[in-house]
């Protein structure tokens, strides 16, 4: 089932796409079948509503987060982390050079990937668990197998440090193994986006994607699509095959757009800017369906993602040193989670439960995992 199948692609928004407020139109939640009736209860848990008199909708359900481990390890700041497919191991990247494999269950520490000589920016999950990508300050993308710990190939074509990596995760059907796929995208500091063949270990396509640092890559769930993102303000949307720039989103001068990536359905992007601004785009459209706010964002390039194992949530960190999560549909924060001592400029969830690992920089250098308290009986 479709994650966010209850999101209306057809929304739109005014034309002042980054001044998105309270005009913003709600997106339809999905709705499924009504359940058949219930059979009569013995005794009745409330009066009846008076006759002619509104009922109050129900309540929504709010998320339920508490700290289950505190990892430290990394000797300088943290700047990603990142579930495997499977759920099993959680992969994290820093200024120190090493990538760092963890168990998120107990906390402990599964493997150091060492090889970069400069420090690290992104890492990347093949999609069936086997590889990791990882993005570097040496210029370089390294392919690790995980189990091994070993580096399968080394990917070389950009001439300044690499900021961001993304695998391809093929759609694959509920029950079935996860499809492999050796499609790799990059951005770096050159300007560049580059996609590879982890397999052959080549570049198959450059393209000159924007002026400034590319902070953002993401394929689409076909891979038909990239979206970059990068400081010279643009969010750009290109054919994956020819290379062609299809769609710039730009989010104005004070909103520049530090991260973006697709919704699991593949029909809206979510982008973070440096005006202390979350946005849900509809990217056919070049329309502003949602804004988020709450978090503080003003220096740092720091990461937002989609939470679809219980409810609807948007997650991200903070230079207050605190992540936030907010409903998608109402776009309330309904919990902020405190602990880090310092800014929180990585996130992800868990592609199957209730988990969240969040990572800050300089001062804190630790990962924190979140997870969901199971409601009281």
């Amino acid at each position: 089932m479709d994650p966010l199948e209850g999101l209306d692609d057809s929304s739109t928004d005014d034309d002042a796409a980054s001044q998105t407020t309270e005009d913003d139109p709600q997106i339809p939640e999905h709705q499924d079948p009504p359940p058949a009736p219930p059979a009569p209860p013995a005794q009745p848990s409330a009066p009846a509503p008076t006759p002619g008199q509104p009922q109050a909708p129900p309540a929504r359900e709010r998320p339920r987060y508490e700290l289950r481990h505190t990892i430290k390890g990394h000797t300088q700041g943290l700047s990603s982390v990142k579930f495997s497919p499977d759920g099993i191991l959680l992969a994290s990247s820093a200024a120190d050079n090493v990538i760092k494999v963890w168990s998120p269950f107990t906390g402990e520490l599964v493997r150091d990937l060492k090889g970069h000589t400069k420090g690290n920016s992104d890492v990347s999950w093949s999609s069936d668990s086997v590889y990791l990508a990882s993005a570097s300050d040496d210029t370089t993308i390294r392919i690790w197998e995980v189990d091994s710990g070993l580096t399968s190939k080394t990917l070389r074509g950009h001439t300044q440090p690499v900021f961001c990596v993304n695998f391809h995760h093929p759609h694959s059907k509920s029950g079935e193994a996860a499809a492999s796929s050796d499609l790799l995208v990059s951005g770096g500091c050159d300007g560049d986006v580059r996609i590879w063949n982890t397999e052959r270990g080549k570049c198959i396509k450059r393209l000159q994607a924007h002026v400034d640092y590319v902070t953002a890559v993401h394929f689409n769930k076909d891979a038909s699509l990239i979206v970059s993102c990068a400081c010279d303000g643009l969010i750009r949307i290109w054919n994956a095959t020819d290379g062609q720039c299809l769609k710039t989103l730009a989010e104005g001068s004070d909103a520049i757009c530090q991260h973006v990536q697709f919704s699991p359905n593949s029909k809206f992007i979510l982008s973070t800017a440096h005006d202390n601004a979350i946005r849900l785009w509809d990217y056919q459209t070049a329309r502003c369906l949602k804004t988020y706010k709450g978090h503080v964002n003003k220096l740092y390039c720091i990461s937002a993602c989609f939470s679809v194992t219980g409810g609807k949530w948007i997650v991200a960190g903070s230079e207050d040193n605190k992540a936030y999560i907010w409903d998608l549909q109402t776009r309330e924060v309904v919990q902020v989670l405190e602990g880090h001592k310092d800014v929180i400029v990585a996130v992800a969830t868990h592609p199957s439960q209730n988990m969240i690992a969040t990572g800050s920089i300089n001062t804190d250098c630790s990962i924190r995992i979140w997870e969901e308290r199971p409601l009281e009986a």
